[in-house]
């Protein structure tokens, strides 16, 4: 539609509009954070958003156009009549003397319908105006307007509003060099086009909706295969499959190989079908391992015992014995009490990886704390040894001898690992639990020597690894076997408890947590 003072519209142009800003950003980031199920919906609602659209729009500019065509064609029918009429009577009007008006009798022109426009322009002037059963009055600006059109008989919108909106006008020249302007109002069409619009918005509105809800049971319905799939693979994911025998859950029973679903869940099976033979072959080596480690530890006690004892025996030897001969035998009773401690502890692993049950008797681990930092206080007079301990005694349940075999370790760990000076802190603490739980003990033990290096921190629990080369290390102490904080995480996971490393230069914390027993 053009303003009152715009230049005429020639019929079929269109305005632009300019193009809205695309963020495809928003939308990925929108699509990504969507399930499947999700994503599925929304873009079939978008494709049917965007087929409606196109259908509606596609359906009004034919209709707009068709429309005007008609109200072209009535005006090209009309061949300007009404204004022709309007200037006969005007020029009859002029021959009386004195001149008189024209007489009102062209609203009864035959073949034109009411609200048709007619008006005469003359020298640049609208010398006069009409409408079939009503009455106009133009403004200046729409004067201006209509003698603006050229009379080349094309088709052209204009907006009157002084006489209720918009016409479709068109313009002929007439007798005397003036120009008859004919003109439809444009308010019937308008009116029709906007029942089409409410007609379309309220029947692809219904279409959506309906499709959204169908949609969301047809997809749940196709995606529920891929629901087992997943719910199969969570509950193997609660598995825990770094400790022996384990037995995997049923397998995905829709595996039809037909369909896309399908195809994924016998994947899916032949994935845990590998898995569980791994397993259980893994299962059946470690078996094998731990009985070969526990028998040939059991076996290996008596030889070294009996090479102990002759080593022993030999030194007692009255006679002179070479200081080559003695110190010999000295290493070998040396290296065959070394041995002897590396064949315990890997029987002990072995028992532990069996899954041999411990003591569970009520162990005082205050008591326990305060005797293993005596001992420690002993055997490393070169390091600074603290207590920290509640007013209470505190006690769990477990076996008393392993618990303190765990502490040693802690304690001989941070003594043959840290330069002389290096202060020690032994801290037990308690937390409280909710009603029917009695709550933790977390027992640490805390030195400000260099620390673990941060790349040995992850394998510092497992077998055989040392923290000799990383740590300063005491010329004369015996060297570590690579076991002793293995046991720690053996024996405190027997008990029901953990065990955490912190560690950073100048503060290294190995904290234990277990049950807290109540009376």
């Amino acid at each position: 539609m053009s303003s009152p003072d715009a230049a005429p519209t020639r019929r079929g142009s269109t305005p632009r509009r300019p193009n809205a800003p695309v963020r495809p950003g928003v939308v990925r980031r929108w699509v990504a954070a969507r399930t499947l199920r999700g994503r599925l919906i929304a873009g079939l609602l978008a494709l049917l958003a965007l087929a409606c659209a196109a259908v509606g729009v596609v359906t009004y500019l034919v209709l707009s156009h068709t429309l005007i065509n008609q109200l072209d064609l009535q005006l090209q029918a009309a061949g300007g009549r009404y204004a022709s009429c309007m200037e006969d009577q005007t020029d009859r009007g002029q021959e009386q003397h004195p001149p008189q008006p024209p007489p009102g009798n062209c609203n009864k022109t035959p073949g034109l319908s009411t609200g048709t426009f007619g008006a005469r322009v003359k020298h640049g002037v609208v010398t006069n105006q009409g409408i079939i059963g009503g009455t106009s009055h133009l403004s200046a600006a729409e004067k201006a307007a209509l003698a603006k059109l050229p009379p080349d008989g094309h088709f052209y919108t204009l907006d009157l509003h002084s006489i209720g909106g918009d016409y479709r006008v068109t313009a002929v020249p007439g007798h005397d060099h003036d120009v008859l302007i004919t003109g439809l109002p444009l308010a019937t069409m308008e009116a029709t086009l906007r029942r089409v619009e409410i007609a379309e918005v309220a029947a692809f509105s219904a279409a959506l909706v309906l499709t959204g809800l169908l949609g969301t049971g047809f997809v749940r319905l196709s995606l529920r295969p891929l629901r087992r799939v997943a719910a199969t693979a969570t509950r193997v994911t609660e598995l825990p499959l770094a400790s022996g025998q384990v037995t995997l859950p049923d397998r995905v029973p829709d595996a039809n190989p037909r369909t896309e679903v399908g195809q994924v869940g016998a994947a899916f099976n032949r994935m845990l079908g590998h898995v569980e033979a791994a397993l259980a072959r893994r299962a059946a080596s470690e078996a094998r391992l731990r009985r070969f480690a526990a028998d040939a530890s059991h076996e290996l006690r008596t030889p070294l015992a009996a090479i102990r004892g002759y080593a022993e025996l030999a030194l007692r030897h009255p006679g002179p014995v070479p200081g080559e001969i003695e110190h010999a035998l000295r290493r070998v009773e040396s290296e065959s009490a070394r041995m002897s401690v590396l064949v315990d502890e890997l029987l002990l692993l072995a028992q532990l990886d069996a899954g041999r049950p411990l003591a569970q008797e009520p162990v005082d681990l205050t008591r326990l704390a305060i005797d293993a930092t005596s001992d420690a206080r002993v055997a490393a007079p070169t390091h600074r040894w603290l207590l920290e301990l509640p007013d209470e005694p505190v006690q769990v349940r477990g076996d008393e001898h392993r618990l303190h075999q765990v502490l040693a370790n802690l304690m001989s760990n941070a003594a043959q690992h840290t330069p002389p000076g290096t202060t020690v802190t032994v801290t037990l603490t308690t937390t409280n639990g909710s009603p029917g739980s009695p709550g933790d003990v977390q027992l640490s033990v805390t030195d400000n020597g260099p620390g673990i290096p941060p790349d040995l921190q992850p394998t510092l629990f497992e077998r055989f690894v040392r923290g000799d080369t990383a740590r300063t290390h005491q010329a004369g102490q015996a060297a570590s076997t690579g076991l002793g904080l293995a046991i720690v995480d053996a024996v405190t996971t027997a008990h029901g408890g953990t065990v955490h490393l912190d560690s950073k230069p100048g503060t290294t914390r190995f904290t234990i947590t277990l049950p807290q027993l109540r009376d």
